[in-house]
This record gives C-alpha cells, sequence and structure tokens, in this order.
C-alpha cells in the first residue's frame, strides 16, 4: 500500500461535543479492512507550545501542578496552547514569560510532534530557548505553579525515572540531551 493512500472511507460524521479547547467527532467508517466500524477523533483547538530554556551552565526549568486529568502532580517543561492563527513562537515567547519569568534572546525549534495521533489532531512544538533575560512569573489566574531549577542531566534521570511521564517533556528533554551531549547545542 501507498504511504499516500487513505485505506479508511468516511461514511458520516457527527459532532458529539464541543468547548473552547476541543470538539470530538464520531465519524462512522469503512476500516482499512473494509469493515463498518466507529472513530472517534479529538479536534484541538490551539497547538501545545513546550520551551526548554537553558542557561549558559545547561541548567532548564520545570514546572509543577496538579494535572486534573490525571488526578495526580505533575512535572513538566514550561508549557501551554498557542492559537492556531498564531506564529507558535509568540505564544512561546509568552508563555516562558507567563509560567517562569524568563524572556530568551536566542530561539530554535527542537521538534514538532502529534501528541496523540491514534485519538486526536493534536500537534505540538517545542523550542530551546537561550540568552536569558529574568522578570517576574506572571501566572494565569488558575495556576498554582512550583518552579524549579535543574542540570539538563538531572531533568534526563527524571525522565529516565519515570517522575516525568508529560509528552512534550519526555520528547523535549531527550532530545535536548541528546543534542548537548553530541555537542549539536
Amino acid at each position: 500500500m501507498s504511504e499516500e493512500k487513505n485505506p479508511w472511507t468516511t461514511k458520516s460524521s457527527e459532532l458529539k461535543y464541543d468547548n473552547p479547547w476541543i470538539s470530538l467527532t464520531e465519524h462512522k467508517v469503512l476500516n482499512a479492512a473494509g469493515n463498518d466500524g466507529i472513530y472517534g477523533v479529538v479536534h484541538f483547538k490551539n497547538i501545545a507550545i513546550g520551551i526548554i530554556p537553558l542557561d549558559e551552565n545547561n541548567n532548564t526549568w520545570l514546572v509543577g501542578q496538579y494535572r486534573y486529568p490525571l488526578n495526580k502532580y505533575s512535572w513538566e517543561i514550561c508549557e501551554g496552547g498557542g492559537k492556531l492563527n498564531i506564529d507558535p513562537l509568540i505564544s512561546a515567547e509568552r508563555e516562558l514569560l507567563e509560567e517562569l519569568g524568563l524572556k530568551a534572546n536566542s530561539w530554535n525549534k527542537l521538534l514538532d510532534m502529534h501528541l496523540s495521533n491514534s485519538v486526536s489532531d493534536e500537534v505540538g512544538i517545542i523550542y530551546i530557548a537561550k540568552d536569558l533575560e529574568y522578570f517576574k512569573p506572571e501566572p494565569d489566574e488558575d495556576e498554582i505553579l512550583e518552579l524549579k531549577k535543574i542540570h539538563i542531566d538531572e531533568a534526563y534521570q527524571m525522565v529516565m525515572n519515570g517522575e516525568i511521564t508529560d509528552s512534550l517533556s519526555v520528547a523535549g528533554i531527550l532530545k535536548t540531551k541528546i543534542l548537548i551531549d553530541n555537542k549539536q547545542l
């Protein structure tokens, strides 16, 4: 089968749920085997933005917060949502200042990713932010955040020990560590 050929046929679609952040559509389909089925797709109305700030000693910052869907506390890289019609870098700059009180004079895109492509169309973009300036964090009113400055090697160990499980954070920290170890960053 060609990589470009879609083996699925959509027979009908029905919007089941909609709010300002996501929508859920149920599709009646003929699946890849040609059999009747259903497929639920979550559409995200924002881009997931992640930022790994690095100082001159390869220290970074983690953000700790309680995550309602998981019913548990989570350590993560600086993250947030970016509007689909706004340059993702502008959203990254905003999130870095809001959550960590940092501005960066150097930005590089680290990676693009699909966060759960079996059920959603959510896209994530992660940036490396360097040449940092320090200000006061200004978190959203509904965020209670704990900040932790650590070396990237310690963040890597937290990923390897299962202490960091957020997908943007895992992917971003692992790739950053590899690039630093290979002297590419």
